[in-house]
């Protein structure tokens, strides 16, 4: 990784360009189809908690260069992988660890305090859904396909799409999604509540979504992160086990004299809101 000016990161798979306290991040592969390879599989969760742990922004949004978001893994991660002489079952539970790693590389949208919202142009394959289904927003352009492609590859599909798509989506299309490894388009992603809003290009979907994050980021963090915690968790628990941790958040984090008394005096004023930021993550006992 490389800082090519204050506001862009350079990594060997993807950029960042940060702008009015929200990180783009942009997959620059396109020769590639933005495969998903083994640097990728590094970058993105040192990004992420890059951009989270020393507060570099309060939004990220995920887009993509060329005509594919992304074709999913790329080969070379299996080709990669060490294929020492084991017994089985040691060579079997280092398979699972490693599936296990690949996971948390993606969960890492979900654990993070910011919000990510995904931009889909063209294909978003494999595990490029399985990075999709981890962020909270998702938005695409009418072209765009979303395929659970593995079982066309006489696999099943490993990193996050069939355990976060049957929140998203009707189950009985997760299923035939899951089953048939077909294709479905950006209206069709729409009407199942897959994407947020279809917009007609890439170039106006992103301008579209930057806008959306522009918007969130002048809300207040502290707030911002309470929802996205809270939504988390009531989407594994149940309506009472959810309402019960909402109180507990409310307790420990509401400051009405605070956040609060800023966007009151902000619309009052009829200016722009001036929150602090949420503190850095340290390391333990630093």
């Amino acid at each position: 990784m490389s800082d090519q000016d204050d506001n862009t990161l350079i990594y060997k798979t993807m950029k960042v360009e940060i702008q009015n306290q929200v990180a783009h991040v942009q997959f620059t592969r396109p020769d590639e189809l933005n495969t998903m390879n083994l640097d990728f599989w590094r970058e993105l969760p040192e990004l992420m908690h890059k951009i989270n742990d020393e507060v570099l922004a309060r939004v990220v949004v995920i887009s993509s260069t060329g005509k594919h978001f992304s074709a999913g893994m790329d080969l070379s991660v299996f080709t990669g992988m060490k294929r020492k002489k084991m017994e089985l079952g040691r060579k079997h539970e280092n398979l699972r660890r490693t599936v296990q790693q690949l996971q948390a590389c993606l969960s890492v949208l979900e654990e993070i305090r910011l919000p990510v919202l995904v931009a889909v142009q063209g294909g978003c394959i494999g595990g490029a859904l399985d990075l999709a289904a981890a962020a909270d927003c998702r938005y695409s352009t009418k072209d765009a396909f979303f395929s659970i492609e593995e079982t066309k590859l006489g696999m099943t599909a490993d990193v996050g799409s069939l355990q976060r798509l049957p929140s998203l989506m009707p189950l009985g299309l997760v299923r035939e999604l899951a089953f048939t490894g077909r294709r479905m388009y950006g209206d069709e992603a729409k009407e199942a509540g897959l994407v947020n809003r279809v917009f007609d290009d890439q170039e106006s979907m992103v301008a579209g979504v930057l806008e959306i994050a522009a918007e969130i980021a002048q809300r207040s963090p502290l707030a911002v992160t309470g929802c996205k915690e809270m939504i988390n968790f009531s989407r594994d628990h149940s309506v009472d086990e959810s309402l019960k941790q909402m109180a507990l958040w409310q307790a420990g984090m509401f400051q009405p004299e605070t956040d609060m008394m800023e966007a009151f005096m902000a619309k009052t004023q009829k200016r722009d809101t001036n929150f602090a930021e949420l503190c850095p993550v340290k390391a333990p006992l630093e």
